[in-house]
């Protein structure tokens, strides 16, 4: 089977990523995948790209099938994974193209399934949800870059697919959060399931409702910004790709180690 060691998932508006690659089919224990994997070099590194929603943007937040998206990932081989997404801002000093690398998660999501383990007790640490290595790498090539990057900061997940009410917008943002997004959870504990690398590389499209009287969030301005900032985004993801290490030295690999389970890893 075609095989690649880096994961990038791509976020509303980022349905593309390789060239000269390899569609490869996955099939899992939890469905299809949002979209067939396509699989390519980017400097000497191999990489398989998935699109999140699919690429013509048929899942919604709430059904998209993270599971087999992140079982697939690693039944590749992949093991590090970045993940660009688009957020609303919470702070008004976080417009419109700014980009954040959040390093907490607060999860306001409801009826997803955000584990792989069905019988048990299986309790994995989740104190620290995103690998320091993936962010390290990300917040450096932003700042080589030019880009004006955030490093830290808490993305609060909501269920969608609607957008925040104003009075729930001032209550994110009265909380001390960053930026608020309808993907990164189960996502990212998936991943720690897996013993994954997992990154949250977000790209602010809006400032949401509530937040210094702004204008309610529309899907055609995030998307609007999204599409403004998708090849410089893409940029940024080779460069970080190629920044991270070859072999892992993070806690994200011993994610699983001394808890009892009957998950058999691809």
């Amino acid at each position: 089977m075609t095989s690649a060691d880096i994961g990038v998932i791509g976020g509303s508006g980022f349905y593309a990523f390789l060239e000269h690659a390899k569609q490869v089919h996955v099939t899992t224990p939890y469905g299809d995948p949002s979209d067939p994997l396509v699989v390519g070099d980017v400097g000497g590194r191999r990489v398989a790209f998935l699109p999140r929603h699919g690429k013509d943007h048929r899942y919604p937040p709430h059904q998209i099938p993270y599971r087999a998206n992140l079982w697939a990932l690693r039944s590749l081989g992949v093991r590090q994974v970045l993940a660009p997404c688009a957020v609303g801002g919470l702070r008004a000093s976080l417009g419109p193209g700014s980009l954040v690398v959040p390093d907490q998660l607060v999860d306001r999501t409801s009826g997803r399934a955000q584990t792989f383990h069905e019988t048990g007790a299986v309790h994995v640490s989740f104190a620290d949800p995103y690998c320091p290595t993936g962010r390290a790498a990300a917040v450096g090539q932003a700042a080589l870059a030019g880009w004006p990057v955030t490093d830290g900061g808490t993305m609060v997940v909501i269920e969608g697919p609607r957008f925040s009410t104003r009075a729930e917008s001032r209550w994110y943002a009265a909380q001390d959060w960053s930026v608020i997004n309808m993907t990164g959870h189960p996502e990212a504990i998936l991943a720690r399931e897996l013993a994954l690398c997992y990154t949250a590389i977000a790209l602010v499209t809006d400032l949401d409702a509530g937040v210094e009287g702004g204008e309610p969030v529309t899907q055609e301005e995030v998307f609007r910004v999204f599409g403004a900032n998708t090849e410089r985004l893409r940029t940024l993801l080779y460069d970080v790709v190629a920044a991270l290490p070859l072999q892992r030295t993070c806690p994200c690999q011993d994610a699983l180690d001394g808890i009892a389970h009957d998950l058999v890893l691809p």
